[in-house]
């Protein structure tokens, strides 16, 4: 399992009115073998913060189970939750420690915190870029970017953003042939964390075909 990458994924993270939605497809790979179709790549780190994930599966999954793990610790010492910048910028400490055996991740995360929504990209060496609008990482952003730019705008509903992170997903998925076999979309608010239901993503799906 350590050797899978994700690699070939396209992820998604736009920064809406009042969350921020983050989504993923499901396909994970091995060179040109497709070697898993239910690849879980968004991951919930707190209660109103999220993780996509990009590379080796080992890897990311080393440093999700991290991250979850200090902002269970910070929030038990500290008595409230770690902001998303102060995940990321522990999550880039680690990354960057590791410059000479580094981690082969290409993250984003995002949440809502006491100073609102928002969006960070890392690469695997602990560079952080604060993303403001939308940001799609993976060999399927090309094609994603190309919806994205064309239909987001600034403090969008977060409804309307679900639909956007779907339609760019669903854009890339048709060209990309490492990005395929369902779609995973989580929004965050203050009033909490929420999985998109399967159903409504493919109603969705089918009204862009």
């Amino acid at each position: 399992m350590d050797n899978m990458e994700y690699k070939g994924t396209t992820t998604i993270g736009l920064v809406c009115d009042k969350g921020v939605v983050l989504a993923t497809e499901r396909r994970a790979t091995m060179g040109h073998f497709i070697a898993s179709k239910d690849a879980k790549k968004v991951y919930q780190i707190d209660d109103l913060i999220a993780m996509t994930t990009a590379g080796s599966v080992g890897d990311a999954q080393r440093l999700v189970k991290w991250m979850q793990v200090e902002s269970r610790l910070y929030k038990m010492r500290r008595e409230e939750p770690m902001t998303v910048k102060g995940i990321v910028s522990l999550l880039a400490n680690i990354l960057s420690g590791n410059r000479y055996f580094p981690y082969y991740v290409q993250l984003l995360v995002g949440g809502f915190d006491k100073n609102g929504p928002s969006i960070y990209s890392l690469d695997a060496i602990g560079g952080i870029i604060e993303e403001k609008k939308a940001v799609s990482t993976g060999s399927g952003s090309p094609m994603a970017y190309g919806v994205l730019e064309d239909r987001y705008a600034e403090k969008m509903p977060i409804d309307e953003g679900v639909e956007l992170a779907i339609r760019a997903l669903h854009t890339a998925m048709k060209r990309d042939s490492a990005s395929g076999d369902g779609i995973e979309v989580i929004k965050i608010t203050e009033d909490g964390y929420i999985r998109v239901e399967d159903a409504q993503v493919q109603r969705l799906r089918e009204a862009f075909t």
